[in-house]
């Protein structure tokens, strides 16, 4: 069955649930932080709170995709994970600024994680289930959209609502200002609105008709005695370097965050065991285990998609933890949460990262013709090089006033990080795997910040003498590479998939 092309209305109402998501995560990428540092977590600290973000992404979105593949009801296939987990983000960022101690504000950080994860995971599969392969460019230019838009909204809301609105912008010590309060408030409220019209005014494609003449992979059978010797020396290989790790880590005093990177190897080791036990008894169906497989039969595109996205995520995730500590000690001079040149400065970060957003959003609307011109892999590659060159600006340029300079260079680069890799994803995986698959690439997404947030607290801390600057210096190394990693990516317009 052919897919019929969607009218640019449908499109738009597909796509538009994404702006209360990003609200959410423009929320989070901007106040955490700030929330942190005003409960008095130190700098050295951040990284290591922030992990919640990452650590839920790595389970929830294979598992959600996996399920989501699985899933027909009276709301279709994707669209039951866009309700309920809205209803749950919501009501998560409703608690968040009401946490009172570091601790709390980091189990809440943990449950809005895992929520919003729970809301975003599908809308990608969401995509390229309900649109022809040839559209598909354009309905994940049109998700950078809204996207950038929701960002704008949510990171510059605190700014708005005091310069606007009247509400108070000032903190007392150890308390969040009035208008970080209300944004957390209002971004619930429109989140709800924005998926639930989605919801409501989308339809989807029952799962039998969506092969769309695409290549589909066989089912995964019991493996042969070579296959299954590789997978168990895999997973003896991954058991034992966890347990390693552990071991180390606690007897030599290492940082707490080694135990969430060892516990992970550790657990996909056993699960490899387990999904090879398992198939060698005779079970058609591993329920979640069949993600492990998914994993081992990857496609090329999707590997050397991971590469790219390593440098890439490690990047932005250096930007969300160190922009706003890097801007407020550095451009304002300022490092007590409770100052006025901080609150000053952060509410300078949340309009800059609306900014980033904002130039997104646009630029989303032209990369097409650029796509069609020079291809997806020179287009991304340029992308994320320019990307490298703001990040490279906010280390040089001394005058806060003039750091959206920089901050143009970013928003073209996250324009095609939104779009560019899933348009190469969903022309290379199997219709009745996209969810899993964009799941599983999601993994390169929370692998490489699970890292950082492992690395970036030692570096900033001992070897950059807690100058939170240096680590947008690092950001943009980081971009730089992946910039040269996005051209080893197969093009599958142009090029054969593989």
């Amino acid at each position: 069955m052919t897919k019929a092309r969607l009218s640019f209305a449908q499109i738009w109402n597909m796509c538009c649930g994404l702006f209360g998501v990003q609200i959410v995560w423009g929320l989070q990428n901007v106040n955490t932080s700030r929330i942190f540092q005003t409960l008095g977590a130190d700098l050295n600290e951040l990284a290591i709170l922030w992990i919640a973000a990452p650590a839920t992404g790595l389970l929830v979105q294979p598992i959600i995709g996996h399920l989501s593949d699985r899933t027909w009801g009276r709301l279709g296939r994707r669209r039951p994970y866009l309700f309920y987990g809205s209803i749950l983000t919501a009501v998560s960022l409703f608690l968040m600024p009401n946490a009172s101690s570091v601790l709390t504000a980091s189990l809440m950080l943990w449950v809005l994680s895992a929520s919003i994860n729970v809301a975003m995971e599908p809308f990608r599969a969401f995509v390229a289930d309900t649109l022809p392969e040839e559209q598909r460019t354009t309905g994940f230019a049109m998700q950078v959209f809204f996207i950038g838009a929701g960002a704008v909204f949510a990171s510059a809301l605190p700014w708005v609502l005091t310069h606007w609105f009247g509400v108070s912008g000032q903190a007392v010590a150890g308390q969040l200002p009035p208008s970080v309060h209300t944004a957390f408030y209002v971004g619930g409220v429109t989140l709800l609105v924005a998926v639930m019209w989605t919801v409501f005014t989308t339809h989807e494609h029952p799962p039998e008709t969506l092969a769309d003449g695409a290549r589909v992979q066989p089912e995964h059978r019991t493996p042969s005695a070579e296959g299954a010797a590789l997978m168990l020396k895999s997973g003896a290989l991954w058991t034992i370097a966890g347990l390693v790790a552990c071991a180390l880590a606690f007897a030599s005093g290492w940082a707490r965050e080694i135990y969430v990177l060892a516990g992970s190897a550790t657990a996909f080791g056993a699960a490899q065991l387990a999904a090879t036990w398992l198939r060698r008894q005779g079970k058609a169906s591993l329920g979640v285990l069949e993600v492990v497989e998914d994993m081992l039969h990857m496609p090329q595109v999707l590997i050397r998609l991971a590469v790219v996205q390593f440098f890439t995520w490690f990047g932005l995730f250096a930007m969300w933890i160190y922009t706003t500590p890097a801007v407020t000690a550095r451009h304002y001079g300022a490092t007590d949460p409770a100052s006025a040149a901080y609150n000053q400065g952060a509410d300078w970060v949340g309009v800059l990262f609306a900014g980033y957003n904002g130039v997104a959003a646009l630029v989303a609307l032209l990369l097409p013709a650029l796509v069609a011109r020079i291809g997806l892999r020179v287009s991304h590659a340029l992308c994320l090089a320019m990307g490298a060159l703001g990040f490279v600006g906010f280390v040089v340029i001394d005058d806060p006033a003039l750091l959206w300079i920089p901050i143009v260079g970013i928003g073209v680069a996250w324009a095609s990080i939104l779009s560019a890799p899933y348009a190469m994803l969903s022309s290379a995986v199997p219709p009745h795997k996209m969810g899993v698959y964009m799941g599983i690439h999601n993994l390169f997404l929370v692998l490489p910040q699970l890292i950082a947030a492992v690395v970036l607290g030692p570096v900033v801390g001992r070897l950059f003498k807690g100058e939170a600057i240096q680590a947008l210096g690092l950001a943009a190394g980081a971009f730089a590479l992946a910039a040269i990693s996005a051209l080893a990516v197969r093009d599958p317009a142009r090029d054969p998939i593989r």
